[in-house]
């Protein structure tokens, strides 16, 4: 019987693992990943930044954890030596209406107590020479790092505290028991006092499984990147952003230089017609019919529905994606790309069409299910681990340790 059961081995399901972990050293912890190796999906295949927490609504979820998170992050990979850098970034107007919203952005930024500054043009050129401006924003304490060199340093936690940790262990059933839940799997059954679901692309299906509503649905969206080739790395300095779209959940193409020096630009928005598809050729035909016949797929391709042909142009054509790119740096040329990897977004959409734009978080009678954690969940996942932990009910035969 383990105390604590965790499925998903992203990086959100490994800081609950080592925040319990730390809280209960004699807890008996349990982590199930029915892939082959650790942070497979959004942790792998993510940017590696650090964010802020400027972009998000003051207040939410998201606002909180990742100020908080950014700090934990950077103090934790110092103290554990993981390779990162606080390198700051622009976020910059290209066009006069987004001056506005730059304008809203950096009160947002005070708002969310993260240091900012105005820049005008010439400032912003001063660190980015190469950016086309009229003016930005700049944030110095964003940073990069690589997660999952930071999902390893949480595994040694949890090792060395006794965990289980468990790969090629696809759960299939759930079952409520006196005590707890059974966990039926491709590898047997575990017995759990408390089940914890961080299952990311999969977690409404397990929220589900476990009998829990989480009231809205996982929609995948793919975003597609390039790389910068090594000659033209002197574009980016940092990292430059535009102003997003304050109705969309996404931050628009933009410029990471990563922590192994490479630069990566995008990523790009588009549906993804298989949970775990990373490429555009991906289908599966069971995630592509739960998706479409699903309401509030429709409502919200309805009220964004120029943004997502957009989107989709950039997907299939270079040279869309390559003009996006040099609305911000203008020397930039298709040659100067070359594909690199892609990520797929598990996003929790309401049927009634309104992206779930918080980490989503549902308790049922004996589990917590982590129902919308896509960025800056990697960012934030110390806090959010910590969070959890706060939730779960301490067990009788933990007390009585």
């Amino acid at each position: 019987m383990y105390d604590f059961s965790i499925i998903g081995g992203g990086i959100v399901g490994l800081s609950t693992g080592m925040a319990l972990s730390q809280r209960y050293p004699n807890a008996k912890v349990l982590i199930l990943e029915k892939e082959a190796s650790w942070a497979h999906h959004q942790t792998g295949n993510n940017s590696g930044v650090i964010h802020s927490g400027i972009y998000y609504k003051p207040g939410s979820f998201k606002a909180e954890f990742c100020r908080q998170g950014s700090r934990s992050m950077v103090e934790f990979c110092r103290e554990h030596s993981v390779a990162h850098e606080v390198c700051g970034k622009v976020i910059v107007a290209t066009e006069p209406e987004e001056l506005p919203l730059l304008e809203n952005l950096y009160q947002r930024g005070l708002a969310n107590q993260i240091k900012v500054a105005k820049l005008a043009e010439e400032q912003v050129k001063e660190i980015e020479p190469h950016v086309r401006c009229l003016a930005g924003i700049q944030v110095d304490s964003t940073g990069i790092v690589n997660y999952t060199q930071v999902c390893e340093k949480y595994m040694g936690f949890i090792r060395d505290r006794g965990g289980d940790l468990r790969l090629n262990t696809r759960v299939i059933r759930l079952q409520e028991t006196a005590e707890g839940s059974t966990i039926e799997t491709t590898k047997g059954s575990f017995n759990t006092r408390f089940l914890i679901n961080c299952a990311g692309l999969q977690s409404d299906r397990m929220a589900k499984l476990g009998r829990v509503n989480p009231e809205a649905k996982i929609v995948p969206f793919r975003g597609e990147y390039y790389e910068l080739v090594p000659e033209k790395r002197y574009l980016v300095k940092h990292l430059i952003y535009p102003v997003p779209n304050p109705n969309f959940p996404f931050l628009g193409v933009h410029f990471t230089r990563m922590i192994d020096g490479t630069i990566h630009a995008g990523p790009n928005a588009v549906l993804s017609l298989k949970r775990e598809g990373y490429k555009n050729t991906d289908f599966d035909l069971v995630d592509f019919l739960e998706t479409v016949t699903y309401p509030g797929f429709w409502k919200l391709s309805a009220k964004h529905a120029k943004t997502g042909i957009e989107e989709i142009i950039r997907s299939f054509s270079k040279a869309a994606f390559t003009r996006s790119l040099q609305r911000l740096i203008p020397e930039i040329q298709a040659d100067d790309l070359v594909p690199t990897h892609a990520g797929v977004r598990a996003q929790a959409l309401k049927n009634d069409g309104q992206l779930v734009d918080d980490f989503l978080i549902v308790e049922g009678k004996q589990s917590i299910h982590v129902c919308n954690a896509p960025s800056p969940a990697a960012t934030s996942s110390i806090e959010i681990g910590k969070a959890i932990a706060d939730r779960v009910p301490i067990p009788q035969s933990l007390q009585a340790a």
